[in-house]
Formats: C-alpha cells, sequence, structure tokens
C-alpha cells in the first residue's frame, strides 16, 4: 500500500526549499568552504560564541558607543559611602554579562577576613567612650566577666511581671550612657519612714526635734505626790562622714523637761527635800574620730560631755532649794587599736572633769558646790580574739584616781580615791539576728580617808539586740557605775542597771515599743538601799519621713528601806516628732 499522494508532495516541496539555497551560495562563492570546528566557546553565553565578533552580522554599526562584548561589569566598591552609590543612576543590564556567585570578601564586615588585604573601617566613638576589644578568634581563654558600671553587688534583672508596664529608666539614670562616669550604688534602707539626712560635702547629717506635752502625777517623786502639767523639747543631731578611710561621728542628744507648776517649799512644817522649780535639762553627747594608719594600726579619739542634774528623790539633793544645781562631766580619750592577725589590742589614756554648779536656796542665798569637782585620770585596755566569724571574746581592764578640787567636803570627808574594774565578755553577730556584747566582771574603789570603806561589787555590762523577725526586734542592755555621794559616812553609791525593750511593727507606719527598767541603788555604810522600777509604753503613728506622733505611758516606782524615801509617779505625754 503505497503513501497517500499528499504526503509524497510535501516531502519532494522540502527538500527542493533546502537544495535550491545550498545550490545559489555555491554558485557566488569563489572560496572553497570549511568545515567548522568545536571549540571550548561551545558553551560560552555570548552572542556569537561559535564566530569572530568582528563578523557578526548583528553587531552594531561605527560611531555608535558601547562596551565592549568580553568586560564585565564594575563591582561596587565596599569602602565607598552607601548613600552615593543609592544616589548613582542606574544603568542598563541589557547586553552585559551575567555575574554568578560573591565577589571577594563580600562577607567580611568591617572585622572579618578579607583577602583583598583592604583596610577596614575603624568604628567612630562618642568622646569619653571605652574603645572595644578586637573580638577573640577560635581556641582563645574566656575573657573575665564584665564589671559592673557600679559599685556595690552584681545587678541582677528582675522578672518580667516586675518591669511590665512600667515607665523605662533613662540611660543617663540607668548609668549606662557611653562616657558617663560610674554612678555610686545607694545604701539599702531598711526604715521605710527613717530620716534620710542630708550631705554636706562627705558629711551626712539627720536631724530631729520632739514636742510633747502632758501631765506627770509626782514629778519630784514625793512621798506625798504633787503633780504638774509637763512638756518635754527634746533636739537630737548625727553627723556621720562618708569616707573610704578614717572615719569621724558626731551623736548629740538632750531633752528639757519643763513644768508649769512648783512644788511646795515646805511639808509639814520642814524644808521640801524637792526644789521648788524643778525643769530639768538633760543632753548627752560625744565626737568620735578614728584615723586609719594602716590596715592593722588605726588611732583612735572620743570628746564627750554630758549635762543634767541629780535624779529626783536622790539623797544627794539638798533640803530647801530653789532648783536642781546642774552638772557637768566631760573628757576625752586618746587610744590606739592594733590587729594582730585575729588578735586585738586596744588601748587609751582617759582624762575627764566633773563641774557643778552653786545651789541657789529658797531663801535667796546660794551654797557651793565645789567639794563635789573632780578630776578623773586613768587608762583603759581591752584584748580580744577573734576566734571564728560572729564570736570575739575579751577581757578589759581600767584604772583610774579621782582628785577633788577640795580636799575635805562639807562634812569634813576626804573623797579623793583610786578604782577600776576588770570584766571579760565577747561580742555577738550571729547572721545579723544577735548583734552586741556583753560582760561581767568585778569593780572596786579605795578612798584616802580611813573612815569611808572600800566600795566593791559584781559588775554587768552590755547591749544585745536581737532581731527576733522582721517585725519585732528586742533590746537588752546592762550597765555597772560607781557614783560619788554626798551622804555623810557613805563611800559612794554602786549602781546596776537592767533593761530591755520590746519593738514590734503592726504596720510599716505603726510602731508598739515597750520598756522595762529595773536598778539597785546600795549606798554603802549607809545601809540605804533602793530599787527603781520603769514601765513604758509608746506607740508611734508615722505620717511620713519628716513627721511621727508619738503618744508615752510611763509609771515609775522607788522603792527604799528608808521611811518617807518611797515614791511613785505616772508620766502621760502626745507629741511630734520632726525629722530629716
Amino acid at each position: 500500500m503505497g503513501a497517500p499522494p499528499g504526503t509524497s508532495r510535501s516531502k519532494r516541496g522540502h527538500f527542493l526549499r533546502a537544495a535550491l539555497p545550498c545550490l545559489a551560495l555555491t554558485a557566488l562563492q569563489s572560496a572553497p568552504a570549511a568545515a567548522q570546528s568545536l571549540t571550548p566557546d561551545l558553551f560560552n553565553p555570548n552572542r556569537g560564541g561559535f564566530v569572530a565578533p568582528d563578523t557578526l552580522p548583528t553587531r552594531r554599526t561605527a560611531g555608535v558607543p558601547q562596551a565592549p562584548l568580553d568586560a564585565l561589569p564594575a563591582l561596587p566598591d565596599p569602602n565607598a559611602d552607601p548613600r552615593k552609590r543609592q544616589q548613582a543612576p542606574a544603568t542598563s543590564r541589557v547586553g552585559q554579562v551575567p555575574t554568578y556567585g560573591l565577589p571577594a570578601a563580600n562577607g567580611a564586615s568591617g572585622s572579618g577576613y578579607d583577602s583583598l588585604n583592604r583596610k577596614r573601617q575603624q568604628p567612630k566613638l562618642y568622646p569619653g567612650q571605652p574603645k572595644p576589644k578586637r573580638p577573640v578568634g577560635p581556641g582563645s581563654p574566656v575573657p573575665p566577666a564584665t564589671p559592673d558600671r557600679t559599685l556595690g553587688p552584681p545587678r541582677i534583672a528582675p522578672p518580667p511581671s516586675e518591669t511590665a508596664h512600667k515607665v523605662p529608666v533613662p540611660p543617663a539614670l540607668a548609668g549606662n550612657v557611653p562616657g558617663q562616669p560610674l554612678r555610686r550604688r545607694l545604701k539599702l534602707d531598711d526604715d521605710a519612714f527613717g530620716a534620710v539626712g542630708d550631705y554636706a560635702g562627705s558629711f551626712l547629717i539627720k536631724g530631729g526635734l520632739e514636742l510633747s506635752a502632758g501631765y506627770d502625777t509626782n514629778p519630784a517623786r514625793l512621798n506625798k505626790p504633787v503633780g504638774s502639767p509637763a512638756f518635754v523639747v527634746a533636739p537630737d543631731l548625727l553627723v556621720m562622714s562618708d569616707w573610704e578611710r578614717h572615719a569621724l561621728v558626731a551623736d548629740l542628744r538632750g531633752s528639757f523637761s519643763g513644768y508649769t507648776n512648783n512644788m511646795p517649799a515646805t511639808i509639814d512644817g520642814f524644808a521640801s527635800p524637792s526644789p521648788v522649780e524643778i525643769d530639768r535639762p538633760d543632753f548627752t553627747g560625744h565626737v568620735d574620730g578614728r584615723l586609719d594608719v594602716d590596715r592593722d594600726f588605726k588611732l583612735t579619739s572620743q570628746l564627750r560631755l554630758r549635762l543634767a542634774t541629780d535624779n529626783p528623790g536622790s539623797p544627794n539633793v539638798q533640803a530647801g532649794l530653789q532648783k536642781y544645781p546642774v552638772y557637768a562631766a566631760y573628757g576625752t580619750t586618746l587610744g590606739f587599736d592594733q590587729t594582730f592577725n585575729r588578735f586585738q589590742v586596744a588601748a587609751g589614756a582617759t582624762v575627764d572633769r566633773t563641774a557643778y554648779t552653786d545651789s541657789k536656796l529658797t531663801d535667796g542665798s546660794t551654797f557651793s558646790n565645789g567639794d563635789r569637782d573632780f578630776n578623773q585620770y586613768g587608762g583603759i585596755g581591752r584584748f580580744s580574739y577573734d576566734l571564728k566569724p560572729g564570736l570575739k571574746p575579751f577581757i578589759e581592764i581600767e584604772g583610774d584616781t579621782r582628785v577633788h578640787d577640795q580636799a575635805a567636803d562639807r562634812n569634813g570627808y576626804f573623797r579623793d580615791s583610786n578604782g577600776g574594774y576588770a570584766k571579760v565578755g565577747s561580742s555577738f553577730e550571729f547572721s545579723r539576728i544577735l548583734i552586741g556584747e556583753i560582760s561581767v566582771g568585778y569593780t572596786a574603789r579605795n578612798y584616802v580617808d580611813p573612815r569611808l570603806s572600800q566600795l566593791a561589787g559584781f559588775l554587768t555590762a552590755g547591749s544585745l539586740i536581737w532581731n527576733a523577725s522582721g517585725l519585732t526586734t528586742v533590746k537588752f542592755a546592762t550597765d555597772t557605775q560607781i557614783a560619788e555621794s554626798t551622804v555623810p559616812g557613805s563611800s559612794g553609791v554602786l549602781v546596776h542597771t537592767y533593761g530591755i525593750e520590746v519593738d514590734h511593727d503592726f504596720r510599716r507606719w505603726l510602731t508598739a515599743v515597750g520598756k522595762f527598767t529595773y536598778g539597785t541603788y546600795d549606798y554603802q555604810n549607809q545601809n540605804r538601799n533602793d530599787q527603781t522600777y520603769s514601765l513604758e509604753g509608746n506607740l508611734i503613728y508615722k505620717l511620713n519621713r519628716n513627721i511621727w506622733i508619738k503618744g508615752t505611758l510611763r509609771h515609775d516606782i522607788l522603792n527604799s528601806n528608808q521611811p518617807g524615801s518611797s515614791s511613785q509617779g505616772t508620766v502621760m505625754l502626745v507629741g511630734v516628732r520632726l525629722q530629716n
């Protein structure tokens, strides 16, 4: 079966169309035809890769500027300003050779490896900005942790819940501005309503003033009570240095107790044992200094002043007085503190003077108290050993001599004396829960007058603070002193005092304070023994850091083995405290 007619005619037509052009070209050319060979340009994507560029039938005519066909497009300069590159006009990619891959050192940035060995750009720094360190390479040791920009413990980032929906802290306040000086971290403030104080140079100054008014049922502590309205003015001042070395602290506290009523001049026909005017000042102040010569050796000093009167109800108070005579006890201590590893030696020399003003009597005359004025010279030493953290036992020894301005007192007794004490104890600091020190010992004093026997007794001294909880604090204090006396035949007074105080915060702005004080007064060779009890309660309402409202209720009891010498009284005061 033959092919269809249409198919044979179509094949003959294709053959003739291909053969006629070949015959025409053969007739027109005189040179013999050469065979075309394959070259490496076979896979070149350029146009005309199989023939010479100058014989291309579609090449551009002369006079038209054109780039060479084999020229590569210029690569962007990595050192050039990117803004200038953006402003350059865009060129057409028609007729350009496409480039595959990345140019050399394209990802080197400003700190990586550059195979073209081009100079890296140095970062521009702000004035005062620290110069960044070069990054470490593989195998380099781990650099130390970067210290915090502020002094104190390292910062710990708070959880997100504490920083959510809060205004961010400005960089200048946070201390992360380049070139900003280091900011000193503020100390922790445990009392949200405590006095802040003001800085004067490198000194922190805190001051306060308490104004109270109320009623005292027996201000003169008479056997038959006589009451009077009362008011109290109590200023205080605390100045502390803020130095890396050395220290200077001044603590000044005073009060003035005033009464609107006068006491009777006579009782049952006899001169009253209490003054008519019973206003009494009281001031206690000391200035402590420390000079750090080196790490282990320090020079210490103290200036002290006590301004007060005899206690109401004391047998040292003369009968028929118009007002209490005031005495001033002031002195200084110069010493040193040397540390030998765990062993510590502290010693000092003391000089003190006690002086009384003249007594003003109800009849208008005056009586000299010069026989009660005396100077005291002594020395004190303490030897302690740091047994372990929080426990430091010590031994303390003191000796002194008292020299009166007048050899004999008003009753003809020679009261110059020599005395001292020795005690052992320890200081405590257990996890900030129990802080302080306590000691026990023995004290004695010998007088020049043979009629005055030795005054000696058991000694207790100490002060402890127990932080029972975050809201409750318990304080305990005890002290022993040998006081001078004007009672005929009595060598002196051995005074023991014990006190406990409990502070409890119902709220941060509401505090209750309870105090209990017990004391014994032993008038040697006079067969007189007095016991005192004092129970006090305070309620403090803190409006803010500068204003407190305070209420006080106190009851005092004096029990004496001498007839007619016992007394008791109650004090009620309401006041305000202003502080800064």
